[in-house]
């Protein structure tokens, strides 16, 4: 078995929907590994960059896969990658025990439809398993309160970077 600490990170994206009062998306997690307790169990829309890729394309598609949106304009990308560790028994049942944990590349979009749109219950036109049982608009900054631990210092950078642009539409 590989050590712990020489697996390497799994490429992702996380994606900041921005509303047009300058409020961000939340799902909340069908349950799963992850889930600590209800409190911790919200995150935004995340997911792996299929081989050739790029961050944005799989940014849209993962959007679409999780929520059903696809009526977005891109407002902006981080400049890093941001990683995580999960818990290492975690890690070895996630992924095949594959990956340590996740880097990501974070992209904010513009949500230019409405709710209606959203439905984390049918995503992906029906075509997707669910991944959140409700969702909600809340204030990017409280974000961090709300997510996993081990992912708290990767909503925290999200909230540094992205805090400018998330405001609301003129």
């Amino acid at each position: 078995m590989i050590p712990f600490d020489q697996l390497p990170y799994r490429p992702c994206v996380g994606v900041v929907l921005v509303n047009r009062d300058g409020l961000v998306f939340l799902g909340e997690r069908r349950g799963g590994p992850e889930q600590v307790d209800a409190q911790h169990s919200w995150q935004m829309p995340q997911g792996g960059i299929d081989e050739g890729e790029s961050p944005e394309a799989a940014a849209r598609r993962e959007l679409y896969e999780e929520t059903n949106v696809s009526s977005v304009e891109m407002l902006a990308t981080a400049p890093d990658w941001f990683a995580y560790d999960l818990p290492e028994p975690l890690a070895r049942q996630a992924w095949k025990g594959r990956y340590r944990g996740q880097t990501q590349k974070w992209i904010a979009l513009r949500f230019t439809g409405t709710d209606d749109e959203i439905d984390v219950l049918n995503p992906g036109g029906g075509q997707h398993k669910p991944e959140f049982v409700a969702w909600r608009w809340e204030k990017l900054e409280r974000t961090p309160g709300l997510i996993v631990p081990f992912k708290r210092p990767v909503y925290e950078q999200v909230v540094s970077v992205f805090q400018p642009v998330v405001a609301p539409a003129p």
